[in-house]
């Protein structure tokens, strides 16, 4: 344990006050952020007044909010993660061949965080913004779900709470995706959306999945196989990229 007086505590105690800001839909007030951060209001009061002045956090009239400065770490990270670097050519060649949107994934803490993402599709009535996190349980979650042995999938089904209406049936789903090699998504996040994801070949050592997105229109049963089978291509791709 780091000792409460360490230069290592007052560390993680910055990165507790960030995770928070993070996590959050808007700004927070400064009693709010110290709540959900545990920790003293003036101790709070003063990380806060560092990361503001170093643009890691801005204010407004409704309080404090991540700052402008977190974007070049996030610039830093998508320019020289070699996972990035491999996928970002194959995900342009994806949305072009299929012409949908065509995300990368990453399992991060039992979720799955968009990595970066190709094409566009305008049916949408909500856009997927890059860093944005999503379950395993639902949409190409399910891709990496069933990379899990059975013991880690019960834990993610048993943190889950109420949010999965059948487990029997998606556990009955994951045993199909590991037998096809990939998942099929229809109206399980957002009404009139479809997918088809396939997950980046173990090997490569990262669990990360490839994703296409349309409307349900896109994905006629008959064309679903012949999706799968572009998309899974394509995360073979990506996992011979991080071979190399």
């Amino acid at each position: 344990m780091v000792a409460a007086n360490s230069p290592m505590r007052s560390l993680e105690r910055a990165i507790d006050v960030l995770e928070v800001l993070d996590s959050a839909a808007g700004s927070l007030r400064l009693n709010e952020v110290a709540r959900r951060a545990d920790l003293p209001v003036a101790t709070t009061q003063r990380i806060l007044a560092v990361l503001e002045s170093r643009d890691r956090v801005e204010r407004d009239g409704y309080g404090y909010r991540p700052g402008i400065a977190l974007t070049f770490g996030a610039h830093a990270f998508s320019t020289t993660n070699p996972l990035i670097r491999a996928a970002r050519p194959v995900l342009i060649e994806l949305a072009n061949l299929t012409g949908l949107a065509a995300t990368l994934y990453r399992e991060h803490h039992g979720q799955r965080v968009a990595l970066s993402r190709a094409g566009v599709s305008s049916h949408f009535g909500y856009e997927l913004v890059v860093g944005s996190r999503l379950p395993l349980t639902s949409g190409g979650g399910k891709a990496l779900l069933a990379q899990l042995d059975d013991a880690q999938i019960e834990h993610v089904l048993a943190t889950s709470g109420d949010s999965i209406a059948d487990p029997d049936a998606l556990r009955e789903d994951l045993a199909r995706i590991r037998e096809r090699g990939y998942s099929i998504s229809r109206e399980e996040r957002e009404p009139g959306v479809a997918s088809v994801a396939a997950a980046v070949p173990r090997e490569s050592g990262i669990l990360a999945a490839v994703q296409v997105t349309g409307t349900v229109d896109d994905f006629p049963d008959e064309h679903t196989a012949e999706m799968g089978r572009k998309v899974r291509q394509a995360a073979n791709a990506i996992g011979n990229g991080l071979l190399i």
